[in-house]
């Protein structure tokens, strides 16, 4: 292949990439548009995608009263600011959902088997996930 051939080729395809990246970047630290949303799942992503699949029990509950900690203040601020007024009651449902299965969490942590944990660890997830789509979007 031709020299030149070969930069056409490369300069092409760092500009694709480049261009792929920057239209799908988000500013780090900004997923979400509620800190408090922020901080727990920074927490959770790091159990779900590491600790989890490792079956590192001993790493979730001593992650747990963090975990805990954050989820509590998400419960605490309530239904965030820009929450559509139609959504308001989901929302509040799925809060009281959340709160549930984090209480039930601590319990299972602190003197639930590995199962009775996991189990109850996955609800306190999947409840997240349900609220944090709920969200209002991130401000630009």
């Amino acid at each position: 292949m031709k020299p030149a051939r070969v930069l056409s080729l490369t300069v092409g395809v760092t500009l694709l990439l480049t261009l792929s990246l920057a239209t799908n970047a988000r500013p780090v630290g900004e997923e979400f548009s509620v800190k408090e949303y922020e901080d727990f799942h920074h927490v959770l992503h790091e159990l779900q995608h590491d600790a989890l699949p490792k079956k590192d029990f001993a790493r979730i509950r001593l992650k747990s009263s963090e975990l805990v900690k954050l989820g509590e203040a998400i419960v605490k601020l309530g239904v965030p600011e820009g929450t559509p007024t139609a959504k308001r009651e989901e929302f509040e449902k799925g809060l009281r959902d959340f709160k549930e299965a984090l209480a039930k969490f601590k319990k299972d942590a602190k003197t639930g088997t590995n199962e009775e944990m996991t189990v109850s660890y996955s609800k306190v997830h999947d409840s997240f996930e349900e609220l944090a789509g709920q969200l209002p979007p991130p401000k630009s």
